[in-house]
C-alpha cells in the first residue's frame, strides 16, 4: 500500500508540474481574442544606481492580438497596465490612442492604450481561411524601465481589450510572457449575427461615434498615388464654441499634401520632400506647388473673403475664420469642412490602399476656447453626400474614418467674465466678486468682499467705479474696508436685474457689457436658473430659446446684434465705456407653487456666456423691507419704460 500511494503521489506532482509548464492560454484553448505579451530582452543601461527599484533598463516586448473567435474585431484598441513606470519610446503596429508624443511616461494613467495601426482590424479564420496575416497583429514596444535584476521579470499587470463587448480575465504570467484569452460577454454574443461570413467582410463596419466635437475623414475620389479627402469638423457641445480653429494630425505612411481648398497650411514647406524619399520617387513632380511636406502639419480655416475663390474656396461650410458655434445656436455655423489632394508613397500604390492619418489635435486661437483630447480614427460606414450635380440623389465616399474629441475640463481654469445682481426691491448692485477674474500683484485686498455699488456704477470702468462705491457706502452709511477690495478683472460682465414681480408673472432685464477693446462676433449667453419649472415666454432684443425643462434659456443677439462692441471713448466723457446689449425677458407663473421672486428665485444659479462659465456672485440683493407683488396696470407701465430706455441705450 505505501508502495501505491507513494507511485500515485508521484503521478500527481509530475501532472501538475506538466500543467504549470503549459502556457495559460494558447489558440488551441481559445476561441476568442487570444492576448500575449513578451518580454523579448531588456539591457541594464546608464546611469548606474545602488537602489535595485530604480535601476533602469532599456526593453523589447511583443504584444500579439490573434482573432480565434467568429466576430471580425474593428479598430482593436489594446490595455496594458505597465507597473514598473515604463517609458515607451517607440511602438510599431499601432499608436496611442490618446495621441499623445513620443517618448510616453506610462505612470500617468493606471492603463495605457494602444490602437491598432496600420492593421485596424482583425477578421475571422473562417471568413479568411485561417490567413494570419488578417486575423493577427502586432505591436512592438521600445523603451526604458526601472526594476530589480535578472533573474525577476518586469512584466505588466494587466493585459485585456478596450471593447466593452469583450470581457478579459486576468492575464496568466508564464516565464517571460502574459497571456489571456478575451470572449464576448453574453449580451454581445446574443446580438451576434446568425452568419459568421456577414460578421467579418470588409464591408462591415463600428457605429459612428458622438462627443462634443467630430472629425469627419471622407475619401472622395482615388488614384493609384493620390486621393481626394474632404475633412469636416462638426461641433456637437451643447454650449462650447471655437475661434480660430487650428487643426493638427500626423502622417505615418510618406503621406504630403499636394493642394488645398477650405483651409490652408500654417507653413507652407516643401524641403521634406525634395530631399527626402518623396523628391526620389515623384521625379516629376513640380513640388514647387506643393503645399505642406510636414509629418504633423497644421492647418487653418479661411477668412469669408476666400468663400468664392476658385482656387482657394468654393466647399460647403468653408472659409469662416475658423469660427465654430454649437448646434444649439446656429446649425449652419457648428460645422467646417475642407478639402486636399494627398500623395502616397509606396508600398501604397494602389487606389484601394487607403489610410487615414492618426493623432489629431485641434485647438481655438482664442486662450478662452476649450481643450479638446481627441481619439484616433475609426473606420466607419461612408459618408452620404449630395449629388454635386444638384439631382436629387447621394453619393458616397469611397472610405470614412471619424475621430471624436471631447472637452477636457481644468477646475483651476480662471474665469473670463463675471455676473452681477440687482433687483427693483433693493437700492444696491451685487458687484462682480473680488477677482473673479483673476487679480494681478497689487496692493489692494484679494480677500475682502467686493463693496455694493449704486446702479449708474455698472457702466464705469472699475477705477471710476470704485470711487462712486466708496461715496455710495458714505451716502448708506456702509463700513469702507482698507485696503479696499481689487477689482474683478474681468473682460465681460453681465448684469441680471429682477425687474417686476406681478401676480401673473415677472420680468428680468439682462445686460451685457464688454471691457475688452476687441469687439465679441456670434456672441451667445446660457442662463440657468436654480429649479425646474420656470416658464420662460419671450425676450426683447434678444433671440432667446427654452433649453429642455426651460430651467436653461440660451440667448444670442437678433439680426445687427450680433456682435458687443468693446470698451470705447466714443462719447468724448473723462472715461471710457463698455460696449453693451440689453434685452427684457419675460416670464409666466403657471405652476401651482408659488414662487418668491422677492425672495431670491428669480436670480440664475449659471451664467455661460460663449460656452464659458461666468463666476457668480456670493449673495443676491436682499427684500426684505418688500413684500407684496406690484399691481398688473403699474407693470404693463414698467414694462413699457424699460423698453423705450433699452431702445435708447442701444442707439
Amino acid at each position: 500500500m505505501a508502495v501505491l500511494f507513494a507511485a500515485a503521489v508521484f503521478l500527481l506532482l509530475i501532472t501538475v508540474a506538466q500543467a504549470q509548464a503549459q502556457p495559460a492560454n494558447t489558440p488551441e484553448d481559445c476561441n476568442g481574442i487570444l492576448l500575449t505579451y513578451n518580454l523579448d530582452r531588456r539591457v541594464k543601461i546608464r546611469p548606474f544606481v545602488d537602489a535595485a527599484d530604480d535601476q533602469p533598463y532599456s526593453f523589447q516586448a511583443n504584444a500579439t492580438l490573434l482573432n480565434s473567435g467568429t466576430r471580425a474585431l474593428r479598430s482593436w484598441t489594446l490595455l496594458l497596465t505597465f507597473a514598473h513606470r515604463e517609458i515607451i519610446v517607440t511602438a510599431d503596429g499601432a499608436v496611442l490612442t490618446s495621441a499623445a508624443d513620443l517618448p510616453y511616461d506610462t505612470t500617468a494613467r493606471n492603463a495605457t492604450s494602444f490602437s491598432g495601426y496600420p492593421q485596424t482590424d482583425l477578421l475571422t479564420p473562417i471568413a479568411t481561411a485561417g490567413d494570419l496575416t488578417k486575423i493577427r497583429a502586432t505591436l512592438i514596444l521600445v523603451g526604458t524601465l526601472f526594476a530589480g535584476p535578472d533573474p525577476y521579470v518586469p512584466l505588466p499587470s494587466a493585459l485585456s481589450l478596450a471593447d466593452p463587448s469583450y470581457t478579459c480575465p486576468p492575464a496568466k504570467n508564464v516565464s517571460t510572457f502574459l497571456s489571456t484569452c478575451c470572449v464576448l460577454t453574453p449580451e454581445a454574443a446574443a446580438n451576434e449575427t446568425a452568419g459568421d461570413l456577414n460578421a467579418a467582410r470588409r464591408t462591415s463596419y463600428l457605429p459612428r461615434g458622438t462627443g462634443d466635437l467630430v472629425i469627419t475623414y471622407d475619401v472622395l475620389q482615388a488614384d493609384d498615388t493620390n486621393y481626394l479627402a474632404q475633412v469636416t469638423l462638426e461641433n456637437d457641445a451643447l454650449l462650447g464654441r471655437l475661434d480660430g480653429w487650428q487643426l493638427s494630425w500626423e502622417w505615418l505612411r510618406g503621406e504630403f499634401i499636394g493642394s488645398m481648398r477650405g483651409a490652408y497650411p500654417r507653413h507652407v514647406d516643401a524641403r521634406d520632400c525634395v530631399y527626402g524619399a518623396q523628391g526620389s520617387y515623384y521625379k516629376g513632380l513640380d513640388f514647387s506647388k506643393v503645399l505642406s511636406c510636414d509629418r504633423r502639419p497644421a492647418v487653418f480655416d479661411l477668412p469669408p473673403s476666400s468663400r468664392d475663390d476658385n482656387d482657394m474656396g468654393r466647399v460647403n461650410h468653408c472659409c469662416r475664420n475658423g469660427t465654430m458655434l454649437p448646434k444649439s445656436v446656429d446649425a449652419v455655423q457648428s460645422k467646417s469642412a475642407f478639402q486636399m489632394v494627398v500623395y502616397k508613397m509606396p508600398p501604397d500604390l494602389n487606389r484601394t490602399k487607403l489610410y487615414a492619418p492618426t493623432n489629431f489635435n485641434i485647438s481655438g486661437a482664442s486662450p478662452l476656447n476649450p481643450e479638446y483630447a481627441c481619439g484616433q480614427p475609426v473606420r466607419v460606414s461612408p459618408t452620404e453626400l449630395p449629388d454635386p450635380s444638384g439631382l436629387a440623389s447621394t453619393t458616397l465616399a469611397l472610405a470614412t474614418w471619424q475621430v471624436v474629441c471631447n472637452m477636457t475640463t481644468s477646475p483651476s481654469k480662471t474665469p473670463s467674465c463675471c455676473v452681477t445682481f440687482s433687483a427693483f426691491y433693493n437700492e444696491s448692485v451685487i458687484p462682480c466678486r473680488t477677482c473673479a477674474c483673476g487679480c494681478p500683484a497689487a496692493s489692494c485686498s484679494k480677500t475682502e468682499p467686493s463693496m455694493l455699488l449704486p446702479p449708474y456704477a455698472l457702466l464705469m470702468p472699475f477705477e471710476r467705479r470704485a470711487r462712486e462705491a466708496v461715496k455710495w457706502a458714505g451716502e448708506k452709511r456702509l463700513g469702507v474696508p482698507w485696503p479696499m477690495p481689487c477689482g474683478d478683472n474681468c473682460g465681460v460682465s453681465i448684469n441680471w436685474h429682477v425687474a417686476t414681480d406681478y401676480a401673473g408673472g415677472w420680468s428680468a432685464r439682462a445686460t451685457l457689457f464688454n471691457w475688452e477693446e476687441a469687439d465679441v462676433a456670434e456672441w451667445f449667453m446660457a442662463v440657468e436658473m436654480e429649479e425646474e419649472g420656470f416658464e420662460f415666454e419671450q425676450a426683447f432684443t434678444f433671440n432667446a430659446t427654452a433649453v429642455g425643462n426651460s430651467s436653461m434659456i440660451l440667448m444670442r443677439g437678433l439680426e445687427g446684434l450680433q456682435y458687443l462692441k468693446g470698451e470705447s471713448n466714443m462719447s468724448g466723457g473723462d472715461y471710457p465705456v463698455a460696449g453693451k446689449l440689453q434685452s427684457v425677458l419675460l416670464f409666466s407663473k403657471k405652476q401651482k407653487r408659488r414662487r418668491s421672486i422677492i425672495g431670491g428665485e428669480g436670480f440664475p444659479s449659471r451664467v455661460l456666456f460663449n460656452g464659458h462659465e461666468c463666476a457668480m456672485p456670493l449673495r443676491i440683493p436682499s427684500g426684505a423691507n418688500l413684500v407684496r407683488s406690484l399691481p398688473p396696470p403699474l407693470v404693463s407701465i414698467i414694462l413699457l419704460l424699460q423698453l423705450l430706455l433699452q431702445s435708447v441705450l442701444l442707439v
